[in-house]
């Protein structure tokens, strides 16, 4: 049985595994805030169901089914965040967190119904991809705005949406999806990065941020 308590680990499983970390006991604890030893007794219990390849003191591997049963509580996770943005005017500093809540409960056919009714979109609000019904994940080429080429033109696609205050604080910047960004100059030693936030509008001067690196490591852009 597919519990609440089994899908934010599958969840947590996966986002390890797709960040290219290893999804280790401590690893896992630290992501969800719990004691590492309830994460262990947790992992022999996704492995006897079928659902993870658990090796005492290495951690935890999604198996197929795993994979399958994460991606659909990613689906649900980022539709809801889409929908509650788009046609309840929830902020998307504040999606991230109340999609937590209704992801566990929401059946399918609505699930089906919100995505209809959202025209069957690729992206939810911060740029995340939206697994497919049959958990296909749209492809998204991308790399951190930190290491865009100087004078580079790119357009920002995502944003990790983990911390509300980050989300806030690079709306006000105007790096949201979809803006055109260059990098104009970088410090060394990870100092300030210099960047001009482009209009659409050629008519409208280009605006000009100067952000931390840490913060462009969670903006992600298309690749020139």
């Amino acid at each position: 049985m597919v519990t609440r308590a089994v899908e934010d680990y599958l969840k947590a499983i996966y986002k390890l595994q797709q960040a290219g970390a290893l999804a280790t006991t401590n690893a896992i604890a630290d992501s969800m805030g719990l004691r590492a030893a309830s994460v262990t007794a947790m992992l022999q219990q996704l492995s006897k169901q079928g659902m993870a390849d658990y090796t005492p003191y290495k951690g935890a591997a999604l198996t197929e089914q795993g994979e399958t049963a994460a991606l659909r509580t990613i689906r649900r996770h980022r539709l809801i965040e889409l929908y509650l943005h788009q046609h309840l005017g929830v902020p998307w500093d504040r999606v991230h967190d109340e999609a937590e809540r209704l992801e566990h409960v929401i059946s399918p056919y609505l699930e089906e119904r919100v995505d209809a009714a959202l025209g069957h979109p690729l992206f939810d609000p911060h740029g995340d991809p939206i697994p497919t019904s049959t958990g296909v994940l749209p492809v998204q080429d991308v790399m951190p705005l930190a290491e865009l080429p100087l004078n580079a033109q790119s357009v920002v696609r995502r944003i990790s949406d983990d911390n509300p205050d980050l989300l806030r604080y690079v709306a006000s910047l105007g790096l949201v999806p979809d803006a055109p960004v260059r990098v104009t100059e970088r410090s060394p030693f990870d100092g300030p990065i210099y960047v001009e936030v482009l209009s659409v509008d050629s008519k409208v001067a280009p605006k000009r941020q100067v952000i931390g690196t840490e913060i462009a490591r969670n903006v992600y852009v298309s690749r020139p």
